[in-house]
């Protein structure tokens, strides 16, 4: 049988794939990455024991709003480029978006407050452990993500390595503010964000050979 030949049998023969494939695909990934994620956090460090008078506070809707905007908008961006003609498209620059916001509203509180306050508003009293638990907490969302590309095919490996990490560092950042006592814009901006660019980094570095088809 000719090249030709085999290749139309074996095209005649293949199902449609679901538009909605890629989606449950890395839902999948995600969903087990997070059961697993949350119930390292409540055994490993627990859920705060002011919770529910935090959630009538503006605060935690603040940094609960930025690290889900970021876990929104990197599952719509890593949902493009887990296919093997993937663009980023408005997605890649709307994901620096809550960043930019999240600065500004740090810089306005510094800005606000007297120089005396203004180290504490950035250190706050966790800064020590504050990403490096983020780190821990995203590891399994970060492995089930990647499995579920794995089973796709993406093709810029190292940018969709580096999503993959952003988007599983931002849901283990959800996960961890439900830990994490601290609520100043400062301390967000920089100890969430070092969190999530941390994982990302890491993707980007296991991307090119992890995630090579």
């Amino acid at each position: 049988m000719k090249t030709d030949d085999l290749i139309a049998a074996l095209a005649s023969d293949a199902s449609p794939t679901s538009r909605h494939a890629v989606g449950r695909t890395l839902g999948l990934g995600l969903a087990v990455g997070v059961v697993v994620s949350v119930a390292m956090m409540v055994l490993w460090l627990g859920v705060r024991a002011d919770l529910m008078h935090a959630m009538m506070t503006g605060p935690f809707w603040m940094k609960f709003a930025y690290a889900l905007s970021v876990a929104v908008l990197g599952f719509g961006l890593i949902d493009r480029l887990a296919r093997p003609d993937g663009e980023g498209g408005v997605f890649g620059p709307l994901i620096l978006a809550p960043l930019a916001i999240m600065v500004a509203l740090a810089g306005y509180q510094l800005v606000g407050a007297p120089e005396e306050l203004r180290m504490k508003l950035m250190l706050g009293g966790s800064y020590q452990v504050c990403a490096r638990n983020i780190v821990i907490l995203s590891a399994p969302i970060f492995f089930g993500l990647f499995w579920a590309l794995r089973a796709l095919a993406p093709t810029r490996l190292i940018l969709a390595g580096a999503v993959a990490g952003v988007l599983a560092g931002a849901a283990g950042t959800l996960i961890y503010a439900f830990h994490c006592t601290e609520s100043a814009a400062p301390f967000v901006a920089i100890w969430y964000t070092l969190g999530i660019v941390a994982v990302g980094a890491f993707g980007a570095l296991l991307g090119r050979s992890v995630l090579r088809w």
